[in-house]
């Protein structure tokens, strides 16, 4: 997976080293990093890693935005970081590409924050890019919002290519995962179909819902002053920002509707149900969707319960994105990735954490495709 094509730096599957996050380098100087697009998101990015010791420079379409970052501390300094180790783009999708390649002319590896992946991955095809996407967010928009814990429990999604350096993954991840994300791997096309559902279409429901009940009011403007806690649960997102949503729409357009066709399909049946009066049709819908929310995951396990998963690799295409995407498939999170060299060149050992209760699973999974695995648990 070395990508050398689409790069003069070539990237073998397992060389290079991966920084420690804490925002000191080896010998003792200050971490860079860039940000493109000074946000919510990439304010808070700013926020979190220069609290953690970075020197962090931001630049943003409006001059404005990123004299208000350079004042509330989501910045160092405005303007461009040619020698930044990470950069991080936080602009609306569509301008992703484009700004990841302006960021690969430089040494450091790049990322980025949009809510699809399939397109932004497809187009920045470089061992040094791994498309990125944290799930979090905040009522108050764009700087008002931005909060250095923004991300502290978060899943942050990252989707390696065969293109992706093992070195570029593990660096992202280290970084990111030092802002108290948790890292989830998967490729790019099933985050965009996963992401269609548990934010894209909710966006755009909360969105109709709110439009509904905005109609009614002009006849019956009592109607939003009984809006409960219901109402403006459901409704919530519908407050964010629209400027995102057009990109967003139009790059994972097929995932949407066909979340949408479900949508509405099983909204027919609900109302076929209501019109039936059929209670126990309606009871067991309710109370299958009560325990779904109720099993909501969250959270990394404590320490104690992981294990060390160590994987001996060749340096052939896809490899880390196979491993890692398995383990996604199979629900399992990866918390922490770390690369061990080989003098050979051509070899060396991936190294993964996971859940201890997971452990066998995937070793199994992983046996089935041919890799040798060990695992180290905690001691007692």
């Amino acid at each position: 997976m070395s990508g050398a094509a689409e790069s003069s730096v070539a990237a073998p599957a397992v060389s290079g080293t991966v920084p420690a996050p804490n925002g000191r380098g080896a010998s003792g100087s200050r971490r860079r990093a860039q940000i493109v697009g000074i946000g919510l998101i990439g304010g808070s990015i700013g926020m979190a890693l220069r609290q953690r010791g970075w020197t962090v420079t931001g630049a943003d379409i409006e001059p404005a935005r990123g004299r208000r970052a350079l004042a509330i501390g989501a910045l160092d300094a405005l303007g461009v970081d040619p020698e930044a180790e990470i950069t991080f783009i936080a602009t609306p999708a569509g301008a992703v590409p484009e700004a990841a390649h302006a960021a690969l002319d430089g040494p450091g590896v790049v990322t980025d924050v949009a809510g699809v992946k399939g397109p932004i991955a497809a187009a920045v095809a470089h061992p040094r890019f791994v498309a990125g996407h944290p799930m979090a967010g905040s009522e108050q928009e764009g700087l008002d919002g931005a909060d250095p814990d923004l991300f502290i429990g978060a899943t942050w999604v990252l989707t390696p290519t065969d293109h992706t350096s093992p070195d570029t993954y593990a660096y992202v991840q280290t970084v990111v995962g030092g802002l108290g994300a948790n890292v989830v791997a998967m490729p790019p096309a099933r985050h965009d179909d996963l992401v269609a559902v548990v934010s894209h279409v909710p966006h755009l429901t909360a969105a109709t819902l709110m439009n509904l009940a905005a109609d009614a009011a002009e006849e019956q403007s009592t109607l939003l002053r009984l809006a409960a806690g219901g109402f403006r649960d459901m409704t919530r997102i519908a407050a964010g920002h629209p400027g995102i949503w057009p990109d967003v729409c139009i790059q994972n357009r097929d995932g949407i509707l066909q979340v949408i066709d479900g949508l509405v399909s099983e909204l027919t049946d609900v109302r076929r149900i209501v019109a039936e009066g059929d209670r126990d049709g309606l009871l067991k819908r309710l109370e299958r969707a009560r325990e779904a929310r109720t099993n909501l995951p969250s959270g990394a396990p404590d320490a104690a319960r992981t294990a060390e998963l160590r994987i001996p690799v060749l340096d052939r295409p896809g490899v880390l994105a196979e491993v890692l995407t398995l383990a996604g498939d199979l629900g399992i999170n990866v918390f922490d990735v770390e690369i061990a060299h080989s003098a050979e060149g051509d070899r060396g050992v991936l190294v993964l954490v996971i859940d201890d209760g997971a452990s066998v699973q995937l070793r199994e999974s992983l046996a089935a495709r041919g890799y040798r695995t060990s695992v180290r648990t905690p001691g007692p």
